[in-house]
């Protein structure tokens, strides 16, 4: 038993320096948005599209950023997706006092389509801009993050410009679940390798999704991901399909959101896509739920039960792996001490998944914003 855990904490460490090193070299090459300087002169019309369903809450802070831009040319259409709370009567509140606020309010979501995706299509469809901001209903950006994007698309000629931004939690386990989820997100997009026509890494982020208008349609629009729960990273995707120039840019320091209120909530709301992510795989699940357990658990709990060399080797590889989740924390404006939860959040990453997937095979779907997708459709839309 002692040569299974030496040799297991020998591959332990192997994997963990292999992600270390790649995260840590490939987020340095990631642009900060801050360090682009903002263009002055005309810039194309640009029409920031917002799907919203019962987002009372924190849609007027995000509305209120997004007419604060100082961005020349700028429409800005809210769809209000069959909100039950008061979402339509603050956004047509918003509108009524600034005529770049268009507010479209959807009643009823046709077959075949997620809501979500059927409110962003039926925005862009309204949209006069040559460029598109997919963004989300609680994300609030500084003035000036409009004109610093577009400055920095436009010159260097890219055709879809996600960004990174920092997530805002009401405590430090959920901070912590958020530094993890950034490091499993960084690890399997690559998106230091966007850029590179010849690679397959792809990226998309919900807050922050910016495209060109004719790139959009020539992918297909939310059309073609229209039953695609994780529709942010999939629009990435087929960006990158289509031979299209695609970058990522951190804006962590000028760009936030507001992402669960409790680990509850927060476990309710990830029941729509924990699943999505493996397309719908129990193998792939369960390969990723394993690696999981046996890279990123297994190690902490080992320190505890090894003696000898095999506990120096695992030492090391606790050290290894605080250390990638203190760079993700860093970079994501997390507080550094979030990197000590990496192990916790692993776990509960883990049973997020697993639960998931019981609740979606148990309901033969995923319910969300009061709408049930069976999963028949879900995986028929496969990209």
């Amino acid at each position: 038993m002692s040569d299974v855990f030496f040799y297991l904490a020998l591959t332990n460490l192997a994997m963990g320096l292999t992600v270390s090193v790649s995260l840590a070299c490939g987020i340095r090459r990631i642009g900060v948005l801050s360090d682009i300087e903002p263009a002055t002169g005309p810039q194309p019309r640009l029409s920031a599209i917002v799907a919203a369903r019962d987002e009372e809450r924190d849609i007027e802070v995000a509305l209120t950023s997004l007419l604060a831009q100082d961005y020349r040319d700028l429409q800005i259409i809210v769809v209000n997706d069959r909100s039950t709370d008061r979402t339509g009567e603050i956004v047509e509140r918003l509108a009524a006092g600034d005529a770049r606020l268009r507010a479209i309010h959807v009643t009823e979501l046709p077959a075949g389509w997620i809501g979500k995706n059927y409110a962003l299509e039926t925005g862009a469809a309204a949209s006069e801009g040559e460029l598109l901001l997919f963004t989300d209903a609680d994300a609030v950006m500084q003035p000036d993050v409009l004109r610093r994007a577009v400055t920095y698309l436009q010159d260097n000629r890219i055709d879809h410009l996600p960004m990174l931004f920092h997530v805002r939690m009401p405590n430090w386990l959920l901070e912590s679940f958020v530094v993890t989820f950034s490091v499993y997100l960084l690890t399997y997009c690559r998106p230091w390798n966007c850029p590179n026509p010849r690679s397959s890494a792809h990226i998309g982020i919900g807050a922050f999704n910016l495209i060109r208008a004719d790139v959009y349609r020539e992918i297909g629009t939310h059309e073609a991901i229209r039953m695609r729960p994780d529709d942010d990273l999939k629009l990435g995707k087929l960006v990158k399909k289509f031979g299209f120039r695609q970058e990522l840019l951190n804006a962590a320091d000028l760009l936030y959101v507001p992402w669960y209120a409790s680990i509850r909530e927060m476990v309710r709301g990830l029941e729509k896509n924990a699943f999505s992510g493996v397309d719908y795989s129990l193998s792939f699940a369960l390969a990723g739920s394993g690696s999981m357990l046996l890279f990123n658990v297994l190690p902490f709990a080992a320190i505890f039960l090894t003696t000898g060399v095999t506990w120096y080797v695992y030492l090391i590889v606790v050290i290894v792996l605080l250390a990638t989740a203190a760079v993700a924390a860093y970079h994501g404006r997390a507080r550094i001490s979030c990197c000590l939860g990496f192990p916790i959040a692993a776990a509960m990453f883990v049973f997020v998944q697993w639960r998931t997937i019981i609740v979606n095979l148990a309901n033969d779907g995923i319910r969300w914003r009061d709408t049930h997708y069976s999963l028949s459709e879900l995986r028929a839309n496969k990209i």
